[in-house]
Order: structure tokens, then sequence, then C-alpha cells
């Protein structure tokens, strides 16, 4: 099994082309090495920043998706143990089972589920 990294993207109140870069990052980091999940805080626009960065990450993660650069991401509002979605997640990483956002309807965060390596 893998492992949950967190990342917060609102850190420092970035541009959303400075978020996405950084999320581009972190995603090939995680990738090396070795997690399974990446949970990703970037706000749902209370302050106004949030949102923007929560629509264009999501949006990117769409395109990662479709291109079969990662398995796929689990919205915070729909991480829930009555999600198909959540409950594979949990059999590659068992740390998911333990976050604070699981049932609480998070529209701040987003889990993005990587692809394994061959082998492992």
């Amino acid at each position: 099994m893998g492992n949950l990294r967190e990342v917060n993207l609102e850190l420092g109140h970035p541009t959303v082309d400075a978020a996405i870069r950084r999320l581009t990052f972190e995603i090939n980091h995680s990738r090396m090495i070795g997690d399974a999940v990446v949970k990703i805080i970037h706000g749902y626009g209370s302050t106004g920043a949030g949102g923007r960065i929560r629509i264009e990450a999501r949006n990117y993660l769409t395109r990662l998706k479709n291109q079969g650069s990662i398995s796929g991401f689990i919205p915070g509002e729909c991480f829930s143990i009555f999600d198909a979605s959540t409950l594979a997640a949990f059999r590659l990483c068992g740390e998911l089972r333990r976050d604070r956002d699981l049932e609480r309807s998070n529209n701040g965060v987003t889990f993005i589920v990587l692809k394994r390596e061959k082998g492992v």
C-alpha cells in the first residue's frame, strides 16, 4: 500500500498559474517517491481566490485523467465511504480511512489517485 501526501496549494496565496505549476511538480514528485494518493488543499472560494484554484486544478486533473497520467481524483465533497472511487482508493492507501475530511463534504480539498508504476 502506498502513502498519502498532503499539499497546500493555497500557501502563500499564489496565482492560479503558480498553483497549477506547483500541482504538476507535486504530482510528479509524489509519483517518484511512491505515494499512492496526494491530497491537495485548494480552498473553495470563500475569499474569492481559492475558488479559481479549485476550478482550474480540477480541470487540469480531468485532463491528466483523460491522458492516463493519473488514475483519477476524488473531489472532497464526494470523499465518503458511500463513494465507489473513495472505496477503491482505500485499497491503495489505507491512510485515507483516517483522513480528517472523510464524510465532511469539504469542497476545498481534492484527492488525487496516482497510477501505480509497473511492477510495484
